[in-house]
C-alpha cells in the first residue's frame, strides 16, 4: 500500500513514543499543588485533566435533549466560585458569535476600543501556542505568574464547595477557562471586556451573560453540525440565542434564510437587530481604511467591528463617534441598516494595529514564505485560498531558479477533510505534508499542546487518511494552473517531485506524512529557515523517494512558498516553533 510506505518511513519510531506519551499524560490527575509552588506549567497540567474540547462536545451533544440544564450548571459553577450572574453586568461585555470571523472580528474590535484609552479584556479560543492567549488583558495574554494565581485560587474555590452528592466537582475546560476569564477582568477591573462564544451561542457556557452591551454575528456557515445542525438556518438560530431583550445587535449580509432566522430570533425577544453596511459605505467620502488583518474576507469583520465599538461607544456615553452619513434603507426582511458614518482616527488606527496571529498571517524568512491561515470550514478555506492566491500574485518572482509550492495540511473532528483539500488542489502545490497537531512526537514537555481525547495512533491513521483523499483528487485530470503567471510548459514539472505509483502528469504532487509537525518542518525548511534552526534530522526523514528527492529541490528553489491550514491547533504549533517568542 502506497501510504503505508510514505508512514513507515515518516512515521519511524512513533508507535515506541505512543507508551511514553500516554504514561507522562496520564500524570497530572494523581498530583498536587500547593498555590505558592505550584508553577505556570502545574497549573495547566491540572487543567488539561478537566476535559479537553473534544469530551465537551460529546458531553454536551449527550446533553441536548435539556439544554437549559447546561446554563443552570453554568450558573452554579459561578455561583461555587463566588460570583453570580449580575456581577458580570460590570464587565461592559460584548458578546460575539458566528461560524467565521468571530475572532477576527473580536480582535478588531478589542483594538479600536483600546485606541480610544479604555482597559480592555479580551476572551477567546482556541489558544495557538500558550493557554493564557485566552485570557488578555490591553491586547496582551495574562502573565503566567497571573495565570497560575488564579487557576490555583479558582480550582482551591471549587473543589471546596462541591456537593457531595456530585459525581462532578469540576466544570469541563473550557467552563473553567470561562469563569476564569470573568473572575480576572472583574479583579483587573477592565473597563469592557469582548467575549467569544466557544461554540453556537445558545447553549454555549458564555451565554450565562444577562445583560452584554451590545451582540454581534459574524459569518455564518456549516461547522459543528453534530452539535448545532446540519443547516445553515438550523446554526443561524443557535446563534441568535446570545441575544438579549433590548439589547442591541448587529450582523453582516447572510444568505437570505439564515438572515431570516436571526430576524426572527431577534424579533421574539425585542433585540433591536441592525444589518451592517459594508466597509466601503464607510470609506466613501474618506480615505480607504488600512486593516492589519490580510485577505478580502476581513473587510466584512471590520465593518462589524466598527459597528460593536461605535454601540458601545455609544452606550456609553462617550464622544468621537465619527460624523454620521445618510443611512440608505436595507430591503432585507425590512431589516434597518446600521449608521452609516465616517470612522475616526481612533477607529481608523485600531483597525490598522490589530493583530490576531494565525489567521491570513504572513512570515517571510528568506527564501521562505509561510502563509499561516487556521481555516477548517468550506467557506473559511474558500477564503484562505483566495487570500493565498492574491498573495502569490503581490510577492515578487526570483528572477532565477524555481519557486516551489508546499501544503502543510491537517482537519480534525468530524470535518469533511476531503472537501477541504479539494477546494485546496487547484493550487498545484508541488509537495502536500500531512501531520498531527504535535509539535514533537510526545507533548509531555509541553502542556499547552496536550490532548488526552485521541492517540498518537488515531492522530497519525487520520494524517494518512488525508494523504490518501489528496492522492485520489491528484489522480484526477489536472486542469490548467490558475496560480501561474504564466502557463507551464508540459516538461516542466520534474519526474522527481512524482510518487512513483502514480500516473505522471505535469501536476502530480508529491505527498508525505510526519508523525509531528517539528519533522514536517525541518523537511520543507531544510535549514534554510533563519529562526527554526533544530538540530539535524533523523536519517528517516529522508528515506521515501519523495523525501529524498524533494529534499534537494527544497534546498535549491529560489523561493518556497508555504500554506499552513486546515487547523488552528495546526497553525499554532507551527507558530511555537517558527516564533520562540511566543512560549515566553
Amino acid at each position: 500500500m502506497k501510504g503505508a510506505r510514505s508512514l513507515a518511513t515518516c512515521w519511524t519510531g512513533a508507535e515506541k513514543v505512543l507508551g511514553i506519551a500516554a504514561m507522562e499524560q496520564s500524570g497530572p490527575s494523581t498530583r498536587t499543588f500547593s498555590v505558592k509552588t505550584a508553577s505556570f506549567q502545574d497549573a495547566v497540567r491540572t487543567l488539561n485533566t478537566l476535559q479537553t474540547n473534544a469530551g465537551y462536545l460529546e458531553q454536551v451533544k449527550r446533553q441536548r435533549g435539556d439544554p437549559q440544564t447546561q446554563l443552570d450548571t453554568m450558573k452554579l459553577y459561578l455561583a461555587r466560585s463566588g460570583l453570580q450572574v449580575e456581577d458580570l453586568d460590570q464587565l461592559n461585555i460584548i458578546h460575539v458569535t458566528g461560524t467565521k470571523g468571530k475572532g477576527s472580528t473580536c480582535a478588531f474590535t478589542e483594538r479600536i476600543l483600546r485606541s480610544y484609552g479604555l482597559k480592555t479584556g479580551f476572551f477567546s479560543s482556541p489558544h495557538l501556542v500558550q493557554v493564557r492567549e485566552r485570557i488578555r488583558i490591553n491586547g496582551q495574554p495574562i502573565s503566567p505568574e497571573l495565570f497560575t494565581k488564579h487557576f490555583w485560587h479558582l480550582y482551591h474555590r471549587l473543589e471546596e464547595t462541591k456537593d457531595s452528592s456530585s459525581c462532578v466537582s469540576m466544570p469541563a475546560y473550557f467552563r473553567f477557562l470561562t469563569l476564569m476569564a470573568f473572575h480576572i477582568f472583574l479583579q483587573e477591573k477592565v473597563d469592557l471586556a469582548v467575549v467569544e462564544v466557544g461554540i453556537g451561542g445558545a447553549y454555549d457556557c458564555t451565554n450565562i451573560i444577562r445583560k452584554p452591551v451590545v451582540c454581534g454575528i459574524s459569518s455564518l456557515g456549516i461547522d459543528h453540525t453534530s452539535l448545532l445542525g446540519d443547516t445553515v438556518e438550523a446554526i443561524a438560530w443557535q446563534k441568535g440565542g446570545i441575544f438579549k431583550h433590548g439589547v442591541p445587535a448587529f450582523t453582516v449580509l447572510q444568505p437570505d434564510g439564515p438572515l431570516a432566522v436571526l430576524w426572527d430570533r431577534a424579533q421574539q425577544i425585542s433585540c433591536p437587530l441592525y444589518l451592517c453596511p459594508s466597509l466601503e459605505a464607510l470609506e466613501e467620502g474618506g480615505p480607504p481604511l488600512t486593516l492589519g488583518l490580510e485577505g478580502e474576507h476581513q473587510r466584512s469583520n471590520a465593518a462589524l467591528a466598527l459597528q460593536l465599538a461605535r454601540c458601545w461607544l455609544q452606550q456609553k456615553g462617550h464622544q468621537g463617534l465619527g460624523e454620521l452619513k445618510m443611512s440608505r434603507p436595507s430591503v432585507l426582511r425590512q431589516m434597518p441598516l446600521a449608521p452609516v458614518f465616517q470612522p475616526t482616527s481612533h477607529m481608523r488606527h485600531g483597525l490598522r494595529d490589530t493583530e490576531w496571529l494565525g489567521r491570513t498571517q504572513t512570515l517571510r524568512r528568506g527564501p521562505l514564505t509561510w502563509y499561516l491561515d487556521g481555516a477548517h470550514t468550506v467557506s473559511s478555506v474558500q477564503a484562505c485560498v483566495r487570500w493565498f492566491r492574491q498573495a502569490l500574485y503581490r510577492s515578487q518572482r526570483p528572477s532565477r531558479g524555481r519557486e516551489v509550492r508546499v501544503l502543510l495540511f491537517n482537519s480534525t473532528g468530524n470535518r469533511d477533510s476531503e472537501a477541504l483539500l479539494k477546494l485546496l488542489q487547484p493550487c498545484q502545490f508541488d509537495y502536500a505534508v500531512f501531520c498531527p497537531n504535535l509539535t514533537e512526537v510526545s507533548s509531555a514537555s509541553n502542556a499547552d499542546q496536550q490532548n488526552f481525547m485521541v492517540t498518537l495512533d488515531q492522530v497519525l491513521l487520520r494524517c494518512l487518511a488525508h494523504q490518501q483523499h489528496w492522492s485520489h483528487l491528484d489522480e484526477e485530470p489536472a486542469g490548467p494552473d490558475l496560480w501561474s503567471r504564466t502557463s507551464p510548459e508540459q516538461g516542466d514539472e520534474p519526474t522527481s517531485l512524482l510518487l512513483a505509483s502514480r500516473p505522471r502528469h505535469p501536476h502530480s504532487t508529491g505527498s508525505l506524512v510526519f508523525s509531528c509537525i517539528s519533522h514536517a518542518l525541518q523537511w520543507i525548511s531544510q535549514g534554510r529557515d533563519p529562526v527554526f534552526q533544530p538540530p539535524s534530522p533523523p536519517p528517516s526523514l529522508l528515506a521515501h523517494p519523495v523525501a529524498g528527492s524533494g529534499a534537494g529541490v527544497l534546498r535549491e528553489a529560489a523561493a518556497v512558498h508555504v500554506l499552513v491550514t486546515g487547523s488552528l491547533h495546526l497553525v499554532g504549533g507551527v507558530l511555537k516553533l517558527l516564533d520562540p517568542s511566543l512560549s515566553q
